[in-house]
């Protein structure tokens, strides 16, 4: 028997993916490209990022119509992110959430060009949003920008990639995951709030939760790498060891890794208490990342 929480996530997932096909199926575009968009689009996982950010808004002042140009738009980029993470130059995988890859399904040029295509979109969108003031608009895409750039996202999977096959310690591999992991989760929690009208106060608060929850999904993430089922995963397991990544079982071992999480999942707590928002679907969302099986 499902959980309200687990009502909760299923809700607010479909409530997501209606707003997802509304912007991708009427698309005028190539039928290959498009067809690779969608395919990586649709190919199934939790939607955390959007969620996060609508349980966000909830926790303030809930206003839905503002907040899924910005839910749509984040999701695109994490998934043109994972598109270019599969390819041979990068990770080199062949399956991802049980089906093949982008790469697989089509080829490498266009998987590439479908992440290009969903990165370069996910900006349109809120650009184009009616229901959001022009000064809500540049905020959203500022913040997005630098999240998901060379001063976000996209710096963590250099330094991710640089940390290969050479050992690294537990600050270095903070910022790669506060960079790699952290700032799109954080985009979501700040724009959600935002978009409520939380306090510059809450706001800050929120960073910091934030940034705790950022480590605490990668943390998960490395156990269930090395540790996870198959075929929950939806793809091998033991891929970080074989590409000699930096991971916090690695570095301090499986039980210290645990250990960790719990120091951080304390942070997160209290910093979300500040924030006015310890007995939102926020406090329930970590608890259930930092125990998610896939």
């Amino acid at each position: 028997m499902k959980t309200n929480f687990e009502h909760y996530l299923e809700e607010k997932k479909d409530v997501f993916l209606k707003e997802l096909g509304r912007y991708i199926h009427d698309l005028d575009i190539p039928n290959r490209l498009k067809e690779s968009m969608i395919y990586s689009l649709e190919a199934g996982g939790k939607r955390i990022r959007p969620i996060l950010l609508m349980a966000s808004n909830e926790a303030y002042n809930s206003c839905p119509n503002k907040i899924y140009s910005s839910a749509v738009a984040l999701e695109m980029i994490h998934t043109y992110s994972l598109i270019h993470d599969d390819l041979p130059a990068m990770d080199n995988d062949d399956y991802r959430r049980g089906k093949l890859t982008n790469h697989k399904q089509f080829d490498e040029a266009t998987a590439i060009l479908a992440g290009d295509g969903l990165l370069t979109y996910s900006f349109s969108i809120i650009a184009d949003d009616p229901n959001l003031t022009d000064q809500e608009k540049v905020h959203i895409i500022q913040k997005l920008s630098k999240a998901s750039g060379p001063q976000g996202m996209v710096a963590g999977q250099i330094l991710d990639m640089e940390a290969e096959q050479t050992p690294v310690n537990l600050t270095s591999l903070e910022n790669i995951h506060a960079l790699k992991t952290g700032e799109l989760l954080s985009f979501a929690v700040e724009i959600g709030a935002y978009l409520g009208e939380a306090t510059k106060e809450e706001l800050q608060y929120l960073n910091e939760f934030s940034y705790y929850l950022g480590l605490i999904f990668q943390v998960q993430d490395d156990l269930l790498d090395e540790f996870g089922d198959p075929e929950k995963l939806g793809k091998p397991v033991g891929s970080d060891v074989g590409n000699d990544k930096s991971t916090y079982p690695k570095l301090l071992t499986a039980e210290g890794a645990v250990a960790k999480k719990s120091e951080y999942l304390k942070l997160a707590e209290n910093a979300l208490s500040q924030a006015h928002a310890g007995d939102s679907t926020l406090a329930k969302l970590m608890n259930y990342i930092s125990k998610r099986d896939r």
